[in-house]
C-alpha cells in the first residue's frame, strides 16, 4: 500500500541498525458525512423505524475491510485503520440523519427510541470496502434494503443500492474521505427512493 511504504522503508532501516522500529498507532476514522438531499414539498405524515443493519463476517466489525485485483476472492482488514462505530451502526445512522434532514417523514426514528411507526425500513450490508490497486482505486459500497408495513410485516419495496467513489489521494485520511462520499451518496439514493411512496393513511402501530 502506498502509505505504508515509508513505514516500511523505516522499518527496515532501523532494524539493518539492531533497533526494532516503532509501532504505527491505530486511526479511528468516524463515518459521519452531511446529508445531501435537502427537504422538497411536505413531509409524509408517517413515521419510519430504521433498524440496525445486519453485516456479514468483517463487514460486522470496526477494521476498514480491503480487496485487491491479484486477489479478488479474498476479502482483508487492515490492522491500524478502524472506524470509530461498526459499519452497519454508523451507516444505520447515517440513512436516519439524512432522512431527518431531507423531511421525508413526519418522524424518523431509531430502535432506542421505542416509539410506534408505521413503516419498518431495514436490511444487510453486502458491501463497504477499499479497492487500492483498482485503477484509479477507489470504494465501493452495497446495500440490501427492504421497507415494510409496521401493523401487518406486508413488504412495500426490496430494493438493492451501489456506488462507487474514486479515492483522491494515497493517504489514509483521502480513503475515509472517499468512504464518507459513499455512504452520502447511499442514503441520497435511499432517501430519493423513499420520496415516491404514496402519502399513508396513519394508524400506528407499535413495531
Amino acid at each position: 500500500m502506498p502509505y505504508l511504504l515509508p513505514a516500511l522503508v523505516f522499518a527496515l532501516v532501523t532494524g539493518g541498525c539492531g533497533s526494532s522500529a516503532p509501532m504505527r498507532p491505530d486511526l479511528f476514522y468516524s463515518l459521519d458525512p452531511e446529508p445531501l438531499e435537502s427537504p422538497v414539498g411536505s413531509p409524509l405524515p408517517a413515521t419510519l423505524l430504521v433498524s440496525d443493519l445486519a453485516a456479514r463476517g468483517f463487514l460486522g466489525g470496526r477494521q476498514i475491510v480491503f480487496r485487491t485485483e491479484t486477489e479478488p476472492l479474498q476479502v482483508q482488514r487492515y490492522d491500524d485503520l478502524l472506524w470509530a462505530d461498526p459499519v452497519p451502526r454508523a451507516l444505520s445512522r447515517n440513512l436516519v440523519r439524512a432522512v431527518r434532514h431531507a423531511q421525508v417523514f413526519e418522524f424518523a426514528l431509531i430502535p432506542a427510541d421505542r416509539a410506534r411507526a408505521d413503516y419498518l425500513l431495514g436490511g444487510e450490508v453486502e458491501r463497504f470496502e477499499h479497492l487500492p490497486t483498482a485503477t484509479p482505486p477507489r470504494v465501493v459500497g452495497t446495500l440490501n434494503l427492504a421497507l415494510v408495513r409496521a401493523d401487518d410485516r406486508r413488504s412495500v419495496r426490496d430494493r438493492r443500492y451501489s456506488r462507487d467513489v474514486e479515492v483522491q489521494g494515497d493517504t489514509p485520511d483521502a480513503m475515509a474521505e472517499a468512504f464518507n462520499r459513499l455512504a452520502a451518496l447511499l442514503a441520497a439514493d435511499v432517501v430519493r427512493d423513499l420520496r415516491t411512496l404514496p402519502g399513508p393513511s396513519r394508524s400506528p402501530v407499535a413495531p
